[in-house]
């Protein structure tokens, strides 16, 4: 028998009273996850205000506020989390859905127009983005659902009616337009089906069914969307500019103009950078929305291969430990929130860094706890808070 069985409910008659349920939360709580995350959201706030620096836009002049009053805001609300026991939240499933559902419905009858015409935010005092919050909302309603249907999901008609299920907020995001989002939504969706036991063939059946949709999906993508996609495909393809006419050349350029600052101010970092705050390519403002999707860029470039290895190495550390609560789960529906927000932090980083690369289109989503993203790093600490309550309540013999 552990040690820990064996403690009574108090350690002392006389002294402090520390119950036998504090001492298993300690135990049991992931610091390290906690650290990791908080480094990360320094590094994140550091950057923010390198990228800032000296800025005119009133709105930039607050991002580095913006980014402490968010996690300042988030922490407790992690530790709040954490303490709800995850298969109470379960039980919400419902509510919990429909919340998500009615908020984003807000969103497109209410909500803020912002930059490109997208409609996203809500101002409850200070402005929030549903879509964000959101994806660990669908998150506990999916995995919930899913524990219900688990002995039915080797049928291809409960395969679809999962997706069925996503399908709503989904629509209300794409119509924001938000399609980074949307295809973060899609990933929850294909992570935790297999997590859950999806088949394989099912999956190939459905990556099939959704090439053959691309085009639809195409049609009704906004103009800017679209050129994303072909900007990242020319640029690739190393089309000749002289080859082109004089005015596709020339919107070419203006297209391509901020990956080609990002492959610059990344290469220019070398292996040590060039110092805090002191990025020519940074504080230049060659390179633009360097606080947001190129962030990645600023920190390669002002501390070089080293600094970048060591905060990719911080967020691999987020992941595993997100996983480890998976593996250390009590149940089918703990492992099943930790696979979704292990997803969220793991795709989004991969997207991220492969868009500051040209490696992929970008997206404009997020890097996990570094971008500057008010609602984006609230969304993440709930995210956080959820893995912990599993962490608190894992199986009493694990030991790890």
């Amino acid at each position: 028998m552990s040690t820990l069985n064996r403690l009574p409910r108090t350690t002392s008659t006389t002294g402090p009273v520390v119950s036998r349920e504090t001492v298993l939360a300690v135990r049991n709580f992931d610091f390290v996850l906690l650290g990791a995350a908080l480094l990360l959201i320094l590094i994140g706030i550091l950057f923010i205000r390198s990228a800032t620096l000296g800025a005119v836009d009133t709105q930039l002049q607050t991002r580095v506020a913006d980014q402490i009053t968010f996690t300042l805001l988030g922490i407790p609300v992690m530790f709040a989390v954490a303490a709800i026991d995850y298969r109470l939240l379960g039980t919400l499933q419902h509510y919990i859905y429909f919340t998500l559902v009615g908020s984003l419905a807000l969103v497109a009858l209410a909500g803020q127009v912002g930059g490109a015409g997208a409609q996203r935010w809500l101002d409850v005092g200070i402005p929030i983005q549903p879509s964000e919050i959101g994806k660990m909302l669908i998150i506990i309603a999916l995995a919930a659902h899913l524990v219900k249907q688990h002995v039915k999901l080797n049928r291809f008609t409960t395969v679809l009616v999962s997706l069925g299920y996503m399908a709503l907020p989904m629509f209300l995001i794409f119509i924001q337009p938000n399609l980074g989002n949307v295809i973060v939504f899609s990933v929850i969706w294909l992570v935790m089906t297999w997590g859950a036991g999806l088949r394989g063939r099912h999956i190939v059946l459905l990556v099939l069914s959704g090439l053959a949709a691309f085009p639809l999906l195409w049609s009704q993508m906004e103009e800017y969307q679209q050129s994303r996609v072909t900007t990242f495909i020319l640029v690739n393809a190393e089309v000749d500019l002289s080859a082109l006419p004089p005015q596709e050349a020339q919107q070419l350029r203006d297209a391509r103009y901020n990956i080609d600052q990002s492959l610059i101010t990344i290469g220019s970092g070398g292996f040590l950078g060039t110092g805090y705050a002191n990025g020519s390519q940074t504080q230049g403002r060659f390179l633009r929305v360097r606080h947001t999707d190129f962030i990645f860029s600023v920190i390669a470039h002002e501390t070089g291969f080293v600094g970048a290895t060591v905060m990719l190495s911080l967020m691999l550390v987020v992941i595993m430990r997100v996983l480890r609560a998976a593996e250390l789960a009590r149940d089918p529906l703990g492992s099943l929130i930790c696979y979704g927000v292990a997803a969220v932090i793991f795709f989004q980083t991969f997207t991220a860094v492969g868009m500051n690369l040209v490696l992929l289109p970008v997206t404009g989503l997020t890097l996990p706890f570094v971008s500057s993203g008010g609602t984006s790093l609230f969304s993440l600490l709930f995210g956080l808070g959820l893995v912990q309550s599993v962490m608190l309540r894992r199986r009493v013999n694990s030991l790890a």
